[in-house]
């Protein structure tokens, strides 16, 4: 066979080196931030629910004020990010961030803890959408769906390595004289410090800085990522203000906020209810479950996530994107989250809620490819943060309607059949936004085609 073309010799090494050197760096920060935010779910059926005195309702407001804190700073938080550089302000989100879940060791009541989860929430506002932004900025379009796909698999994984890690650290019952859900907060906070200081060293904001790239694959990724942002929304040499007004006034930023939504709320949902859902299989079954036990079930539905997400995100980079590999998943997880409340065991009712995660994960990296298609620069940064700040809604509504609902009706028939309701509310969206896209739209070249262009 003949020699590779140049430019395409350098188009892969480039894409693997940056695919080597920050995605499992970033994924690897991701993780942290995760276990961090859902450590309530296991800390709640484990000892801290019963010592705290917290009801259901009282537990998913605890879950959920995090996302109101998040909120508040959401997008000045990402346009900080987009002014000083990923370096220095993701490292000082996890650096803030794992302070204030140190702070989770010594809480004493319900008012602390949900002072310390508002704060929380403050503490890691603008880090999911810095990371998207960043790693966005480091990749052009076709290989983009490819990354992040990467880059999510941090999320379902921090779960299937998470949930025995936090049953293993509230087994170790009075270490230091603490209960095993304080020891098992002491210890997840310590690694946030510790990548924060290790990301303001390791991370860089640019492929024109980056000396383990050669000279031919910096050029490549700053022409090609130069002349993709050139035709976007935000490009470079308009003003600040006019990229806030364009992400803010976009019709398609707003319908991707309400995607997003559906997915977030059915997301969170399980999150933080699915371990005491588990825990409520020892009753409604009559059956009894190890502090392990528990853990190993709540890890179960999202292994499988992980492996579809990753080969999901591969037969959309490798086909493109199109509306169903958003919107199909969204139909699936709609309809199979109430299956599982008439399921007669455990082991098929996790297996529904199975389908379930994977669903939501298979969509997520290919629904967040989508944004940085038609956004860049400071609209970019707003965009991307307003989209997220709609899932932090979600986040707060499934948090704390599922308690509050949980505590109403007696059950959780009603909360699940709301998730399914969004779910599929999401898949209509996403099908009308890529029907409305396509009679408003030019077809790009086929040699320029993104990932990210849903057909």
């Amino acid at each position: 066979m003949g020699a590779e073309p140049p430019s395409t010799a350098v188009e892969r090494t480039a894409i693997k080196k940056v695919s080597v050197r920050l995605v499992p760096f970033v994924a690897l920060m991701f993780f942290v931030n995760y276990l961090d935010r859902t450590a309530v779910s296991f800390a709640e059926p484990n000892g801290m629910g019963e010592d705290l005195a917290l009801t259901a309702a009282q537990f998913g407001f605890a879950s959920g004020i995090f996302f109101l804190g998040y909120i508040v700073l959401e997008v000045p938080s990402n346009m900080a990010l987009h002014r000083f550089g990923a370096r220095r302000w993701l490292a000082r989100i996890m650096v803030t961030w794992g302070i204030v879940s140190l702070l989770f060791t010594w809480v004493s009541g319900s008012s602390q803890l949900y002072a310390l989860r508002f704060l929380l929430g403050v503490a890691e506002a603008g880090f999911f959408p810095g990371a998207i932004l960043f790693l966005s900025q480091w990749v052009p379009a076709r290989h983009r769906t490819k990354v992040l796909g990467l880059f999510y698999l941090a999320q379902p994984l921090t779960t299937v390595f998470g949930a025995p890690l936090a049953g293993w650290l509230i087994g170790r019952q009075g270490l230091f004289g603490l209960e095993g859900w304080r020891v098992m907060f002491l210890f997840i906070s310590l690694p946030a410090i510790l990548l924060g200081v290790i990301a303001w060293f390791y991370l860089i904001d640019r492929p024109a800085d980056a000396k383990w790239l050669t000279p031919g694959e910096r050029d490549w990724l700053t022409k090609e990522l130069a002349a993709e942002n050139a035709h976007k929304t935000g490009h470079e040499g308009k003003h600040a203000r006019g990229d806030l007004k364009a992400a803010f006034g976009s019709g398609r930023v707003w319908g991707l906020a309400l995607v997003y939504f559906g997915f977030v709320y059915g997301l969170y949902a399980l999150a933080f209810f699915l371990p005491t859902i588990i825990n409520g299989f020892q009753e409604q079954y009559d059956t009894s479950f190890s502090v392990m036990d528990k853990a190993w079930i709540t890890a179960i539905p999202y292994l499988p996530a992980a492996v579809v997400l990753f080969f999901w995100t591969r037969h959309a980079t490798r086909n493109g994107a199109r509306t169903w590999h958003v919107a199909g998943p969204a139909v699936v997880g709609g309809i199979s989250v109430p299956l599982a409340l008439y399921m007669g065991s455990p082991t098929v009712t996790v297996a529904v809620i199975t389908v379930t995660a994977c669903s939501i994960f298979a969509a997520l990296p290919v629904f967040w490819a989508v944004p940085s298609r038609f956004l860049t620069g400071a609209a970019a940064a707003a965009g991307i943060a307003l989209i997220n700040t709609a899932g932090n809604v979600a986040g707060f509504a499934a948090s704390y309607v599922t308690g509050w609902l949980k505590d109403w009706s007696g059950d959780y028939y009603v909360p699940l059949y709301l998730v399914g309701f969004f779910m599929l509310l999401s898949a209509v969206l996403m099908i009308w936004l890529a029907a409305r896209n396509r009679t408003a739209e030019p077809t790009p070249s086929p040699e320029h085609q993104p990932m990210e262009s849903l057909r």
